[in-house]
């Protein structure tokens, strides 16, 4: 392992993988309980108040980033942007979910995208941004990709299924709260094989032509 890797990979002096893997779990978790439960006519911001609820309710209480559900032509948008505001969930509409709360002073993070309704090229959005994940982890335990390569690996994936990829969502590390004191950098400037369970693959699609996106993060795992 290089010095680079090394210092990218550092973490706490309290670091647990188990825990790490148990915020994994309960993160994913409460997102699917939660988007199962939100329904078309609710405004993203209704969506927001109930996950931060369900997280609360959960002993989830400090995030080291905000809660966001995005519906509509607000999927578009990446992590910076803010949402158009009072965008409600239509009967045949997309929406995803992006939450990073704390547990156990472990991060989790956890994005994924839901469908309402039948749509054809919606539901498709939403299976592939997840078949793209789960393909680049799959190169990158097979072939051992370094950052840049699984991100290369990524675009060429979303073409090859008819989508445009965002690459301004470049992934990042995770830790033992707060991450940002031990290497703060994204994922696809890792000019190294990532080490499993340290390191978030996100990837945000959208159509060529009409105005929805997907959206699907997770830890990769060895």
């Amino acid at each position: 392992m290089s010095d680079i890797q090394t210092e990218q990979e550092r973490n706490g002096a309290h670091f647990d993988p188990a825990i790490m893997l148990e915020a994994r779990e309960r993160t994913r978790a409460i997102m699917h309980r939660v988007a199962a439960a939100i329904r078309p006519g609710m405004a993203e911001e209704e969506a927001v108040a109930l996950m931060r609820r369900s997280l609360k309710d959960a002993g989830m209480l400090r995030g080291w980033h905000g809660i966001h559900v995005r519906c509509g032509r607000n999927t578009l948008k990446d992590f910076e942007e803010k949402s158009d505001p009072g965008v409600m969930l239509g009967e045949n509409d997309i929406f995803f979910v992006d939450i990073g709360p704390v547990w156990r002073g472990h991060e989790g993070d956890a994005g994924a995208t839901f469908v309402i309704g039948d749509d054809p090229e919606m539901l498709k959005a939403a299976v592939d941004v997840k078949a793209i994940f789960d393909t680049a982890q799959a190169r990158w335990r097979s072939d051992g990709l370094t950052g840049p390569a699984l991100y290369r690996f990524v675009e060429a994936e979303a073409t090859h299924r008819g989508w445009l990829l965002n690459l301004e969502m470049t992934g990042h590390r995770l830790s033992d709260f707060p991450h940002a004191v031990k290497h703060d950098g994204p994922l696809i400037e890792a000019d190294f094989v990532p080490s499993g369970g340290l390191w978030v693959l996100e990837i945000q699609i959208r159509h060529p032509s009409r105005p929805f996106g997907a959206f699907y993060e997770d830890l990769l795992f060895g």
